[in-house]
């Protein structure tokens, strides 16, 4: 029967290895035009891949930090109302990958959004570790 410090060398041996995040994880640049008066964010779909996330989630909180109304058009573009820079939306898709994605424990991507309660929380899947975030 094996004793804890042969259970403990068994775990660590079996567990990944987690040491290169930004490899894993890479949010592309921001590949925005102006057409009119709304800015197109080409690669939206690209972003939201690598985030995880759901569009709806990711667009509404885009709108809130912009200031601005958005919707998804029907090649998977968002159409936001407005001229933005692309550094500007980068800005802000680094501050929701920083509240809904990024576990503020081991700082590890391998979250999911939970509801519990009505709050809505962030599960870490590497470390197990739930936060709230704001709704």
């Amino acid at each position: 029967m094996e004793g804890y410090d042969e259970h403990l060398d068994r775990a660590i041996d079996e567990t990944p290895d987690i040491d290169d995040n930004e490899a894993r994880f890479d949010v592309p640049d921001a590949d925005v035009r102006q057409e009119g008066n709304a800015t197109v964010y080409e690669n939206f779909q690209s972003t939201l891949d690598a985030l995880g996330r759901d569009e709806d989630h990711v667009l509404k909180f885009l709108q809130n930090e912009l200031g601005t109304s958005a919707h998804i058009d029907e090649s998977g573009r968002a159409r936001l109302t407005g001229e933005f820079s692309s550094g500007r939306i980068e800005d802000a898709i680094d501050e929701y990958t920083e509240t809904y994605v990024l576990c503020p424990e081991c700082g590890l991507p391998d979250t999911r959004l939970e509801r519990e309660q009505g709050a809505l929380l962030l599960r870490c899947e590497a470390c197990g570790a739930r936060s709230a975030t704001s709704n």
